[in-house]
């Protein structure tokens, strides 16, 4: 994100952070009086009511707001992510100004907390000033190593084997840093998808409803599960059904936590799950080579296309 200060104007220029979305269902009722309502919350009277999607539109996980006086602006940033995340500010432009910090500068956002980040102020109070500042968000804590064990439980129930489509070394649309060891497993839709490891819940999006497209340009519209472990990583698990989400961002879940359904949504060509193990290398969100459990003990490469044949029961 960028904004542009000068003197007494303030304009949103640009947008640069992961994004989420904002939709959800939509109810529709007749009270005893003939009048129609529409909310984002069923009657409390129990009248008959119809249900209707509103689809979602991306927005930003990081919001911005300026406070104080127009000539020493102080610039306030909010995670809203359920986790830490990482934000680096820098001047794009600059005349007359300087910051408190100096930037560029990194600062760690807890999940869901605002902080006042950097302010401004001419240099020489007598002429006006200008600056650009430009922001950009990454979840997840900054990794100080990259961890030792990288096994993961296959993400449905022992009960169920699916194909891996796309493995690790099969790259034909796994291309950016965040997903280049991801890969996706032909799953029906409807199908369980469990935690395949214990952590905390950073994000849910499950208010699109649309069908997957075979488009880049729907790549933020697919629904999607984002949990953080204890040792920074976190599994990604996209595409899935709308309205499916069993968890709440924040929650802790175990190893095997029925946490949603399968879908298609979003970039995507057909019924899949998308999962990845990523972490935050640099202020880069990057994914990680990692392996899967396998009934009896051992593990399995996730590099090509293959059977893969869940572990854990499934929940009662």
């Amino acid at each position: 994100m960028e904004l542009k200060q000068t003197g007494k104007l303030c304009l949103a220029i640009a947008l640069a952070a992961p994004l989420g979305a904002a939709a959800g269902d939509m109810y529709k009722w007749q009270d005893a009086k003939g009048l129609w309502h529409f909310s984002d919350q069923p009657p409390e009277h129990g009248e008959t009511y119809d249900t209707f999607q509103v689809e979602g539109e991306p927005h930003a996980m990081v919001t911005m707001r300026q406070e104080g006086p127009e000539r020493t602006p102080t610039h306030v940033f909010f995670n809203r992510y359920y986790g830490p995340a990482q934000i680096e500010l820098h001047l794009t432009e600059s005349e007359n100004v300087r910051s408190d910090p100096p930037l560029p500068a990194r600062f760690v956002l807890p999940g869901q907390t605002e902080r006042a980040l950097v302010s401004f102020r001419p240099v020489d109070d007598q002429k006006g000033f200008r600056y650009r500042l430009a922001y950009r968000l990454v979840p997840g804590p900054p990794a100080t190593e990259l961890p030792t064990d990288l096994d993961f439980y296959p993400p449905f129930p022992a009960e169920d084997r699916f194909p891996i489509s796309q493995g690790i070394d099969d790259a034909r649309t796994h291309l950016d840093d965040g997903n280049r060891y991801a890969v996706d497993i032909a799953m029906p839709i409807g199908s369980p998808v469990m935690a395949a490891r214990g952590g905390k819940v950073m994000e849910v999006e499950d208010d699109f409803h649309d069908k997957g497209k075979p488009d880049p340009k729907y790549i933020a519209l697919a629904n999607q599960i984002r949990i953080l472990h204890d040792d920074g990583t976190m599994t990604v698990y996209a595409h899935l059904q709308p309205n499916s989400a069993r968890v709440l961002p924040g929650a802790r879940v175990e190893a095997g936590h029925w946490i949603a359904n399968s879908g298609n949504t979003g970039y995507s060509t057909g019924p899949h799950l998308h999962f990845a193990v990523q972490m935050n290398i640099g202020m880069q969100l990057e994914s990680l080579p990692f392996r899967f459990k396998v009934p009896g003990g051992g593990v399995m490469d996730p590099a090509h296309p293959q059977w893969l044949v869940g572990v854990l029961p499934m929940p009662r």
